[in-house]
């Protein structure tokens, strides 16, 4: 595992100076916009692969780099990696508009700048890579290479998000069911656990039982891009167990493979 940490260390430092989005508009710019309703880029009513823009979202930023796996590593590595990799797979399939984004600054700023360059992009599809973990209630410690570490081993699985309040709602779960169908046919299975009460301000309503899709209104980088958006929360980097199988390039080349195949099919329907 220390190993796979200098990796990740590595591949951010190379290239994240030279990946980072401009610092678009502020989150009042946003705000406004929203308000008074700028005609909207419409998802095309033909998908042609070479020309569907797709925006890879690295979840969180260097500053503000979201939960501690638990083996004490960032989740920014982990979102870093595999949206590089998905990246990779949907250029090679095809989808040769493909945009690798990596913002900076603080979580609320840095959410802005991504809906700010989704926008600009006339991207047809925000897809944000994220890894997840679970509520402070629900951990438990333990030491890892000498040092103190929360885990929860009670939960594992992937998880797809779509809000309500974006203009293209039905697109979203539309890619968001097929990007869960795809994982299900990779033998991986999605998590249960945010329709529990356990969950507290992080229960979600369950939009589709069967691959996994949850309902977030209120999350800004869903409900305010113009285009489809779908949050991935790959798997669970605080159970022991996942956290390895997240950092294994088997996992990754399956979830990026997932998303590759869903978005053939959807470009297959259109």
């Amino acid at each position: 595992m220390g190993q796979a940490r200098s990796i990740v260390a590595g591949l951010v430092a190379a290239i994240l100076l030279s990946s980072l989005a401009p610092a678009g508009r502020s989150e009042a710019a946003v705000r406004k916009i929203a308000k008074t309703g700028p005609k909207q880029a419409q998802a095309p009513a033909k998908c042609e692969m070479p020309k569907f823009r797709i925006v890879v979202d690295v979840g969180h930023t260097p500053e503000s780099y979201g939960a501690l796996s638990a083996r004490n590593d960032p989740e920014f590595g982990f979102n870093f990696v595999l949206a590089r990799r998905i990246t990779a797979k949907l250029k090679s399939e095809g989808f040769a508009a493909t945009r690798l984004l990596v913002t900076d600054g603080k979580a609320r700023p840095s959410l802005f700048k991504r809906v700010s360059a989704a926008n600009d992009g006339r991207a047809d599809l925000f897809l944000s890579v994220h890894h997840d973990s679970v509520p402070d209630k629900l951990l438990d410690t333990w030491e890892f290479d000498g040092a103190n570490s929360n885990f929860s081993d009670r939960f594992s699985g992937h998880s797809l998000f779509v809000s309500q309040q974006n203009p293209h709602f039905t697109t979203s779960l539309m890619l968001a069911r097929m990007i869960g169908r795809q994982l299900k046919e990779q033998g991986l299975h999605y998590a249960s656990q945010y329709t529990l009460p356990v969950m507290g301000r992080y229960r979600r309503q369950l939009l589709d039982k069967d691959v996994g899709v949850y309902r977030y209104d209120g999350l800004v980088v869903l409900s305010r891009t113009r285009g489809a958006a779908v949050l991935l929360e790959a798997g669970s980097i605080i159970n022991r167990d996942e956290e390895m199988a997240m950092n294994s390039p088997e996992r990754q080349d399956a979830v990026a493979g997932a998303v590759a195949a869903a978005m053939r099919e959807f470009c297959e329907r259109r």
